[in-house]
């Protein structure tokens, strides 16, 4: 493990794990100079002692390939203890492990070889999902039984509480937000994950796959919410019994 030094206390720290030293040595010094305090770990089994000994961290870079064990591997290792952002690093051409890993939990990816300041762009974007600054929280929302929290990025279902990632929640929260409306994907997109939506991009479609799994999970009957999709507009949060519709 290495660190970059920091002058203050208050950057927030990315834990980048990634094979390629020479890679990591470009991130790490470019990350550095936009303000972030940054670790480094050379494969899965550093980066997961290290958040286990309570490493500090607000967002985990992870490469997909790498040697002793895989990202894939690591982020569902990951997700058994901690609720951490990820970003995956993936090949340009690897569609699968990208939705294989939002599917285990990833909060984002980016494709290698990847621009360090659309790389930065990424990081914020995640920390601004999961951090106030300072500014006022938004206060607890409830509807058709599900409770949202933003403070804590928290939510339960009729009391049952539900493990949501970063990207997931604000997902579920912008879709509260506008219960009965349908929401297209590229508005979801930039409003959950900060970018425009590209050509053949899932990130929406896998994240609301997951939420509507955990959505099931606690409430069987499926009497409560749910989320519709809407062909070739986008999706909807609707309060009463589902429809045969996907």
């Amino acid at each position: 493990m290495t660190t970059m030094p920091n002058n203050t206390h208050d950057q927030p720290n990315v834990l980048l794990v990634d094979d390629d030293q020479h890679l990591c040595q470009l991130l790490s010094e470019y990350l550095t100079g936009e303000g972030f305090a940054v670790t480094t770990a050379a494969d899965g089994e550093q980066a997961l002692q290290a958040l286990r000994d309570n490493s500090r961290a607000d967002v985990m870079v992870l490469d997909i390939m790498m040697p002793k064990i895989s990202g894939l591997d690591v982020l569902k290792q990951l997700r058994q203890f901690s609720s951490l952002p990820v970003i995956m690093l993936t090949g340009r051409g690897d569609d699968i492990d990208r939705i294989l890993g939002l599917e285990m939990g990833a909060d984002d990816y980016l494709a290698k070889p990847c621009n360090p300041r659309e790389l930065s762009a990424r990081i914020k974007a995640v920390l601004r999902r999961t951090r106030t600054n300072g500014e006022p929280a938004a206060s607890a929302k409830t509807v058709g039984g599900l409770t949202l929290d933003p403070s804590a990025l928290s939510a339960s279902l009729d009391g049952q509480s539900l493990t949501l990632t970063g990207a997931e929640f604000r997902v579920l929260q912008l879709l509260v937000e506008h219960t009965g409306q349908v929401l297209s994907k590229e508005f979801m997109t930039e409003q959950v994950l900060q970018r425009k939506l590209t050509r053949y991009d899932r990130s929406i479609d896998v994240h609301v796959s997951r939420i509507r799994q955990k959505l099931a999970q606690a409430q069987p009957n499926q009497e409560g919410l749910h989320i519709k999709a809407v062909r070739g507009m986008g999706y909807q949060l609707s309060i009463g019994p589902t429809s045969d519709e996907n």
